[in-house]
């Protein structure tokens, strides 16, 4: 009896450690996971940035963004658990040595689809 409750605890256990997550990254893993969501999202988001400004004719040539500078307002589930997500970010688009250069509100979902944008705010050059 000793030997099976020994024999079953290796195996919990075993089965627990090698379960965990591995985290190989320079954040905490919620961190962690939101850049790597947001990074996944880039292409949508890019476009958003091109259309938004495209008729900006004070906007900079180099518009771009990153993870660090964005923030995720609201995931919203669509059709159950592991199905699609819709995702609003709040995103604020840079130029040279990251001077925003504006705030946007941009929601994707996560087959990587643009549904909408909305420009909020425009900093002065």
């Amino acid at each position: 009896m000793t030997i099976t409750i020994g024999i079953m605890f290796l195996i919990i256990s075993a089965t627990d450690v090698s379960a965990k997550t591995i985290n190989e990254a320079d954040t905490k893993l919620c961190e962690t996971l939101n850049y790597a969501l947001m990074s996944s999202l880039r292409d949508p988001v890019d476009k958003a940035i091109v259309e938004i400004y495209k008729n900006d004719i004070n906007a900079p040539q180099d518009l771009r963004w990153d993870t660090t500078g964005a923030k995720i307002l609201k995931i919203k589930q669509l059709y159950g658990v592991g199905g699609l997500y819709e995702l609003t970010l709040k995103i604020k688009p840079f130029y040279r040595a990251h001077i925003t250069y504006g705030i946007d509100e941009v929601v994707v979902n996560s087959n990587g689809e643009l549904i909408r944008y909305k420009h909020l705010k425009t900093y002065p050059l």
